[in-house]
């Protein structure tokens, strides 16, 4: 069965000096978080956030829900999957690398198991399905 999910954002002003607001979204778990030009191009987020933000915590939650269920279906179960996503975005050309970044404690794994299950997991989760036109996307994967 397939699922819907919805966020609305209002947008106030002139891309370079206006500001939005995530008003809401399907779960009611994101809303209210302002958004702006200064947080996506600058390192002075000034308590916003931005797509990219956004868009780095969808792909590390992804991947980490493809990388558990990758290693539960090879007998070997995650107790735990620390995960980051870097989003680098340059303004005029867009969002030009993600880099993934795991640490896993995985009983009864070894390292090149643990790479392997890790990259199937970057290729199949469909967060990096729908990032295909990122021109890099780079995994760094270790065992605790």
């Amino acid at each position: 069965m397939a699922t819907d999910r919805r966020a609305e954002v209002t947008w106030n002003g002139s891309l370079l000096e206006g500001s939005g607001t995530i008003d809401s979204s399907t779960s009611g778990a994101i809303g209210g978080q302002t958004v702006s030009w200064k947080a996506r191009s600058t390192e002075e987020a000034g308590g916003s956030t931005s797509p990219e933000e956004l868009i780095a915590a969808a792909h590390a939650a992804c991947f980490s829900m493809a990388l558990s269920a990758g290693l539960s279906k090879e007998g070997h179960p995650p107790e735990k999957l620390h995960t980051s996503a870097t989003v680098t975005f340059q303004p005029g050309e867009g969002i030009m690398k993600i880099a993934l970044a795991v640490e896993g404690t995985v009983p009864g794994i070894d390292a090149a198991a643990f790479q392997a299950a890790a990259e199937g997991a970057k290729a199949n989760c469909p967060v990096s399905k729908a990032l295909a036109g990122v021109p890099e996307i780079t995994l760094e994967a270790r065992l605790a």
